[in-house]
């Protein structure tokens, strides 16, 4: 079932000016539910955009679009961020998002977003330091938005939420706020919710888990040789020698001389030997 999910999350992801942001990221939670019904999901939000569709007025600015979505979102349905269990792993699939209505800044996001698409605004996400933020580009400019509660964000609370990052530097001078709020594309969306996840798997660990995570990011990143590393400790850890030393052994060829060259080379006899034991 795994492999016919990642079959299914290549071709969507393949087309870099045709990602459905929305139904990639639903398609994550088939690692922890190979059953799941994805398109029970998208209808079940279809069903949310024609209900909000139905109350716009035919000329609706998108200010007016906004400000119905906005009360729609967090005031008649309840969407929120889940304060009370940040680190669940189910705050990062879109199915659980929608039906207990929590999450965190990015999955939230991501719903919103799906739902400003289907009444005609095109909310984009941010790949905000700390934390995910959206944009609406209006005629006076843009509208940064907070997915926890909708709130409009203005440039002295941006700049005031960048200040962490620079704790030990001046705020650089040379890098403007605008630097940050650039529209993120829909694989740095999905790469940022996967390592949300990766992060969460890693500290347990929940190796079987991981492993689904590194399968996507090695299929979002095919360039990135650190994520087959990633996939390469998960198989290990797995005991999956074989699958581990094709991942190993294509990082150290690539990076000779990384910082934990030596460490993943002392890996490679034992699996090695448990290779020969599989033959």
């Amino acid at each position: 079932m795994m492999i016919k999910s990642l079959d299914y999350f290549t071709a969507l992801v393949q087309q870099d000016d045709s990602i459905p942001l929305f139904e990639a990221a639903l398609s994550i939670a088939q690692d922890a539910d190979p059953q799941l019904d994805l398109t029970a999901s998208q209808i079940e939000l279809d069903i949310l955009a024609a209900k909000l569709r139905r109350r716009l007025p035919t000329d609706a600015s998108h200010v007016q679009k906004l400000r119905m979505l906005n009360h729609f979102f967090y005031q008649e349905l309840g969407f929120a961020g889940n304060v009370n269990d940040y680190y669940d792993p189910d705050n990062s699939y879109l199915h659980r998002v929608i039906t207990t209505r929590r999450g965190i800044p990015i999955s939230l996001a991501v719903v919103y977003m799906e739902l400003g698409q289907q009444i005609g605004l095109d909310v984009k996400g941010i790949s905000f330091p700390g934390h995910f933020l959206m944009k609406l580009s209006v005629q006076s400019g843009d509208i940064i938005l907070d997915p926890f509660n909708g709130s409009s964000l203005s440039r002295e609370e941006l700049e005031e939420r960048l200040e962490p990052y620079f704790a030990q530097q001046e705020y650089p001078s040379d890098i403007s706020l605008a630097t940050y709020l650039q529209e993120a594309h829909p694989r740095e969306i999905l790469v940022r919710m996967l390592r949300n996840l990766k992060a969460l798997f890693a500290e347990h660990p929940y190796w079987q888990r991981m492993l689904g995570v590194q399968q996507r990011l090695v299929i979002l990143l095919p360039d990135e040789i650190t994520e087959r590393r990633d996939r390469g400790l998960a198989y290990a850890n797995l005991e999956c020698p074989q699958a581990a030393l094709r991942d190993l052994e294509a990082y150290l060829q690539d990076r000779p001389y990384a910082a934990d060259a030596e460490l993943i080379r002392a890996r490679l006899p034992a699996l090695r030997e448990a290779s020969k034991r599989l033959n």
